[in-house]
């Protein structure tokens, strides 16, 4: 079983450091059985995907692979922490992983269970091997757009960071859907100045028209936008 880990885990890469290209996804594989989590590493192997495997729920969770893009294949049932007990800890400290649930001994209150709590899928054993992988297929492409809307908040949130107190006001009102004028009048500001703001911010923000604008906004945080409503 060792052996087993150590080939599977330094087949996949470090993490790069910031600036390079962007990792490849991994599919996490945590199952008791050696036999099972050596087949399903095949399988992604013959895939073209990279597996890393864990015997145990605590063993995954001493290693450094949750944060890496990619998805969880998870046994329901094993000695200490089930798949369910990790689901619950990943939305409890804010990891959604995309978790497809693969076991020998599920039933249906299980599967409803995990369903509800996002998983991708819940497979029982044995399962075809296509439609094992269209689900992981599905699980990496979730993960990929939470992480693009992950990275856009982000870029966004320090974007506005660079926008001057007044300039943010005047977003807030743009974004609100109010006019010029009125946005002019709450303000104590003229229309020409609620424009040349809106425009600096607008270039600020990295964004070509006031919808694009507004969308930025959206993106932002609530906690961003009750700050600006305050000031």
């Amino acid at each position: 079983m060792k052996a087993e880990q150590h080939f599977l885990r330094t087949s996949i890469p470090s993490m790069p450091r910031r600036g390079s290209e962007p990792e490849q996804p991994i599919v996490i594989i945590v199952d008791d059985d050696a036999s099972v989590r050596e087949a399903l590493a095949e399988l992604m192997l013959s895939a073209g995907l990279r597996p890393v495997t864990f015997a145990s729920i605590r063993e995954l969770l001493d290693a450094d692979a949750l944060d890496r893009p990619g998805c969880l294949i998870l046994d329901v049932r094993m000695p200490g922490a089930s798949g369910l007990d990790l689901q619950s800890h990943l939305a409890q400290t804010g990891n959604p992983k995309p978790i497809v649930f693969l076991t020998g001994h599920g039933d249906i209150p299980m599967s409803v269970q995990a369903m509800k709590a996002g998983a991708v899928d819940f497979l029982t054993k044995p399962v075809r091997d296509q439609t094992l992988l269209d689900a992981v297929a599905a699980g990496i492409a979730i993960d990929a757009t939470r992480r693009a809307a992950a990275a856009a908040v982000k870029r966004n949130v320090e974007l506005f960071a660079g926008l001057t107190q007044r300039e943010r006001q005047v977003l807030s009102e743009v974004a609100r859907g109010r006019f010029n004028k009125q946005i002019a009048f709450d303000l104590g500001i003229s229309e020409v100045t609620v424009k040349l703001h809106r425009g600096n911010a607008m270039r600020k923000m990295q964004v070509a028209s006031i919808s694009a604008l507004i969308r930025a906004w959206e993106t932002l945080p609530a906690s961003v936008h009750d700050v600006q409503v305050t000031v």
